[in-house]
């Protein structure tokens, strides 16, 4: 048989037998491991003062984003072992490569199926995921009281300026209504420290900042001089000041890139950041590789007596994607591995190996 899917039928059974299967085990997980999260935290919630039951409903409501991303990819293995052990114990898979199928073309269905799972993953996680991870940090920050109001403020904030370095102990406000408390600039040549520049406040000033009343101490003379005011820091944007510790977790992809390319702006490390990038991306992805991984069940003669082996074989080979994945992204963090590598080299390496176990053992 010839084409990808030689029978629409075939293709269009499989891929509802695999759904199925999918979102029921991904319901279940999704139950069982939410209760076991209220379980752990409703103590901690209601501890606090003025709490009571809409609090831990609120807390299941921020949760469940959270449960449903990380059960996904799981269900869609264990949905894959299920749809093939099913249709092997029933001798269908004999019955389609009787009928002149090939492996891929059996698989197929499955592939495009999980496809638009990865699809579905990648906008919920996007969308819904990031919100909630974001409102249920800030909350158990403060330990599930009342969350406090971000005015914007930021202390001991950083800024690379060409060669010069600037620095702030508070930054108030947004925009160009920032204000600058406690700057020094360090201002250096080819790496070579040439003076240090201090004053009590800042202000936004054009492009610039103007700062008073300012002193500026110069290294070589060993002489400081005293300034009403100064205007520095000339293309420095409020917003690199005023920039917070990203958590990629509680950001969508796209905001997740704009952030990314402020901090670079400013001059801060963006490495772990763009290997949670590009994860945002390869994480519901990975959708795709489970009916490859766990397309050893799918094959040989279930009165082999060998058909549970190769399930197991398939669930192993799924598991140790999700081991390898979690300790790329671990190593791309402490910038051991490239971002791109650390996102991107266990799909790659999965893909060939599922893609080599499926030609060796039946094509």
């Amino acid at each position: 048989m010839s084409g990808l899917f030689p029978s629409r039928t075939v293709a269009l059974y499989m891929a509802r037998l695999f759904l199925v299967r999918v979102f029921a085990i991904l319901a279940g997980m999704t139950l069982v491991l939410t209760m076991l999260a209220v379980l752990s935290e409703s103590g901690k919630i209601l501890a606090h003062p003025g709490n009571s039951e809409a609090e831990v409903w609120r807390y299941v409501s921020l949760r469940l984003p959270q449960v449903v991303a990380f059960a996904t990819p799981y269900a869609v293995l264990l949905g894959t072992l299920v749809t093939f052990w099913q249709m092997n114990t029933n001798s269908e898979v004999i019955a389609l490569k009787g009928a002149g199928m090939s492996a891929h073309q059996v698989l197929a269905p499955l592939l495009v199926a999980s496809l638009g799972v990865a699809a579905l993953s990648f906008a919920f996680n996007d969308r819904v995921v990031s919100r909630a991870t974001g409102v249920l940090t800030q909350w158990q920050l403060v330990e599930y009281g009342a969350v406090p109001t971000d005015r914007g403020d930021r202390s001991n904030v950083w800024v690379l300026d060409g060669d010069d370095l600037v620095q702030a102990d508070q930054v108030k406000g947004r925009g160009p209504a920032a204000t600058l408390t406690g700057v020094t600039i360090y201002d250096r040549t080819g790496g070579r420290l040439v003076s240090i520049i201090t004053a009590p406040r800042g202000v936004r000033d054009g492009e610039g900042w103007h700062i008073f009343p300012a002193r500026r101490f110069d290294v070589a003379k060993d002489r400081q001089t005293r300034f009403p005011a100064l205007h520095v820091a000339e293309g420095v944007r409020p917003d690199q000041f005023t920039l917070a510790t990203v958590d990629p977790d509680s950001m969508s992809f796209g905001a997740l890139r704009s952030a990314i390319g402020d901090l670079s702006d400013a001059g801060r490390p963006t490495k772990a950041l763009e290997g949670s990038a590009w994860h945002k991306l390869s994480g519901p992805l990975s959708a795709v590789l489970m009916p490859l991984l766990g397309a050893v069940a799918a094959f040989g003669l279930a009165r082999s007596g060998q058909l549970f082996v190769r399930a197991v074989i398939g669930m192993a080979l799924g598991f140790a994607y999700f081991v390898a994945d979690n300790f790329a992204l671990a190593m791309g963090n402490l910038g051991a591995y490239p971002p791109f590598l650390a996102a991107w080299a266990p799909f790659l390496m999965f893909l060939l190996i599922g893609e080599s176990v499926l030609v060796r053992t039946e094509e």
